[in-house]
């Protein structure tokens, strides 16, 4: 008896690390909810010659209530931050992201993702972060998830994208921001490529 004990609960602990598994997929959209894997700060930067085809997109839902498209965007260094309101790391990076989108502010774009939450959830959590930029709402639809999923998108929430001025992703923070030399060095490097 005690042996079928133990190869039940063998069986049981590879069922859970099966399980596990999928639950920490590398796939950009893994879960078209918002509850994507969180990530450890991971950093990477592309450079000019090996960057992708630009982002391409359009959408009304922006929690200021104004439109946005890709080509608004051109032209100038771009931030994008993918996040949710109820998100641990998001709210941990909020104030960083906040600070350096006013530093930046005649430099560069800044926009947000929320991948969960609806209107007023995000509305709350940008007046209380003091975030100075708009948020598209993508929980609906993910079309704009959809856009950036590609080679260099967004694999875990938060992701912050800094795209260069032809809408290229050139860099990708996966996971919150924590110190915020990495991005605003980031973000130097890309404005350095249009002087």
């Amino acid at each position: 008896m005690t042996k079928r004990i133990y190869r039940v609960a063998a069986l049981l602990a590879l069922a859970s690390i099966s399980v596990l598994a999928g639950c920490t997929s590398s796939e950009p959209l893994a879960d078209a909810s918002g509850n994507f894997t969180s990530a450890d700060g991971a950093v990477v930067e592309i450079t000019a010659a090996n960057r992708t085809s630009p982002i391409e997109f359009t959408t009304t839902a922006t929690t200021d209530g104004s439109t946005l498209s890709a080509a608004d965007l051109r032209g100038q260094v771009t931030v994008v931050n993918f996040w949710y309101a109820s998100c641990p790391p998001c709210r941990a990076e909020a104030s960083t992201l906040a600070g350096v989108a006013n530093e930046y502010a005649d430099r560069a774009h800044f926009f947000g993702v929320n991948v969960y939450d609806q209107s007023a959830v995000a509305n709350a959590f940008e007046d209380t972060f003091g975030i100075p930029y708009p948020s598209v709402l993508d929980v609906d639809k993910g079309a704009v998830r959809l856009a950036f999923a590609t080679d260099y998108g967004p694999n875990a929430v938060p992701t912050t994208l800094v795209l260069d001025a032809d809408g290229r992703v050139a860099g990708r923070i996966s996971g919150a921001i924590v110190d915020e030399s990495i991005l605003t060095g980031m973000i130097d490097g890309v404005l350095e490529e249009t002087k």
